[in-house]
This record gives C-alpha cells, sequence and structure tokens, in this order.
C-alpha cells in the first residue's frame, strides 16, 4: 500500500486527477471505476480542466460506478447517476452509453445487482478504481461488517451514513435507506485502486485502514490485500498515523528511483 501524504485537498485532488490522466494516456479505452461524494469532486474538477485543455480525452473510456441509493431514478437530484452527470460526464467528450451506474429504479434489484457483475467482467475489468472512505471505514456502501469477499449487492446503510449524507437531502426530502453497491471483493479485483481522503474526520479511518488488522470493522482495511493501491490523503487524514514523516520519506525516495528509471 502506497501512502502520499500532501499538504491540502487542493493538492489531493491534483494528484489524484494525475493518477487517472497518465492511466488514459496509457491505455485510452481505460476502464473506470468512480465514486461519488465530497471528497471526488474536486478530482472531477481538475479532469474537466484537463480535457479542455486537451491534456485528456474520455472518448474511448468507460466506467462504472460504485455505488447509487434503492428507490432513486437516474433523473432524480440525489442519484449518483444525476451527480456524475452533473460533476464530470456533461463536461468531459465520454459517450455516456459507455457510464454505467448501478440502476436505483431497477424492477428486480438483485438481478440487476448481478447483471452489474457481468457487465464489469465482459468489459475486461476495472482498470483503476477511484474510493473516498467514510468516517466509519465504508468504501462504496460496504458498511462495517461486510464480507470481505463480497460482490454487488443490496446494502442496509448505517445510521452513521444516514446521517452524514443528510446534509445533501430536503428536510421533507424522501432519504433512502437502502443502496446498490459493489462489493469488496469486486472492488479488490480492479487492477489498481485510488483512495483519497481529506481532513481531520477521516484521520481514524485511514490509521485503521493502513495500520489496523484486517477487519470487517473497517472494510477500508480489506485494501491492504491489494498489490496495486495508492492511499492519497492530506496532513489532516494523516495526523493519526504513527510514524507520518516514515511515510513522506518512503514516497519521496520512491519518486527519486521512478525519475531514475524514467517512470515518474
Amino acid at each position: 500500500m502506497k501512502v502520499v501524504i500532501l499538504k491540502d485537498a487542493a493538492a489531493v485532488a491534483k494528484y489524484g486527477a494525475n493518477i487517472f490522466i497518465k492511466q488514459i494516456s496509457r491505455k485510452p479505452d481505460s476502464v473506470l471505476g468512480l465514486a461519488t461524494g465530497s471528497t471526488p469532486v474536486a478530482l472531477y474538477k481538475e479532469l474537466i480542466e484537463s480535457y479542455k485543455s486537451g491534456q485528456v480525452s474520455f472518448k474511448k473510456v468507460s466506467s462504472f460506478n460504485l455505488d447509487e441509493y434503492l428507490g432513486l431514478n437516474p433523473t432524480h437530484p440525489q442519484s449518483y447517476r444525476y451527480f456524475m452527470n452533473q460533476q464530470l460526464f456533461d463536461h468531459v467528450d465520454i459517450d455516456k452509453a459507455s457510464t454505467f451506474v448501478p440502476p436505483g429504479d431497477a424492477e428486480d434489484p438483485f438481478t440487476a445487482c448481478a447483471l452489474y457483475e457481468t457487465a464489469i467482467k465482459q468489459k475486461g475489468g476495472i482498470d483503476i478504481q477511484l474510493l473516498g472512505i467514510g468516517r466509519n471505514g465504508h468504501i462504496g456502501f460496504n458498511e462495517p461488517s461486510s464480507s470481505l469477499m463480497s460482490r454487488t449487492r443490496i446494502k442496509t446503510l448505517t445510521k452513521a451514513t444516514i446521517d452524514d449524507n443528510a446534509r445533501f437531502f430536503g428536510p421533507d426530502e424522501y432519504q433512502p435507506h437502502l443502496s446498490i453497491t459493489m462489493g469488496i471483493g469486486t472492488i479488490l479485483e480492479s487492477k489498481k485502486v485510488v483512495l483519497l481522503a481529506t481532513g481531520e474526520n477521516k484521520a481514524e479511518a485511514i490509521k485503521a485502514t493502513v495500520e489496523g488488522p484486517l477487519t470487517a470493522a473497517c472494510p477500508a482495511s480489506a485494501l491492504q490485500l491489494h498489490e496495486q493501491v495508492v492511499l492519497v490523503i492530506d496532513e489532516a487524514a494523516a495526523s493519526l498515523l504513527s510514524d507520518v514523516e516514515l511515510y513522506k520519506h518512503i514516497e519521496v525516495e520512491n519518486q527519486k528511483l521512478l525519475e531514475r528509471l524514467g517512470r515518474a
């Protein structure tokens, strides 16, 4: 697990976006795994600016989103399909027919989950998966106690997650308590994973992810099992790690090595 500690949220977004730009430059038909939430928004803004400046094109890219609220149709302002259109897809040259979000309004959501897994496999798997992390260590909507081998399925949201997301809903607006989410096992099959975290409220979850035991109590700790994981975090999110300076030193030395090998 590579841990990159940067000064602030703006630096995290720029660093994370550059990883995705390099991926698309190497493989224009990359399959991206995308996430919603407040942290990825800044990264998407960086990608939009890079597209506008001609640095990257999404014409051949496909994407799969991590999750969706069960019970919301794609045009609902709080749906994650609506979010992705607003925050990224409407502003770049991606073919929306190649963008996939779990169908929150599916008549048979159980079958929809299986079909989502099949669609990912038919595309050859996810090349690079973007993740945020919840205060309780959830990734996607895989809440604590989720199986570390779980697949795309219906999940009940915890009260903590419902409370965290309540700010996006009006006082009289229906807020779903169920979701469709990629499973942890699905996420771990991605060829590369990039997790972004900023702010002190994520510090405990980051410590548990990086230095804690592998446990369903912190779903993100399953990333310890993946060979290609990059955690891009700001100093506030890194504040509870046991030796911040060590992680910074390792990253500096890694960059020097990559530069000598011409791979930076």
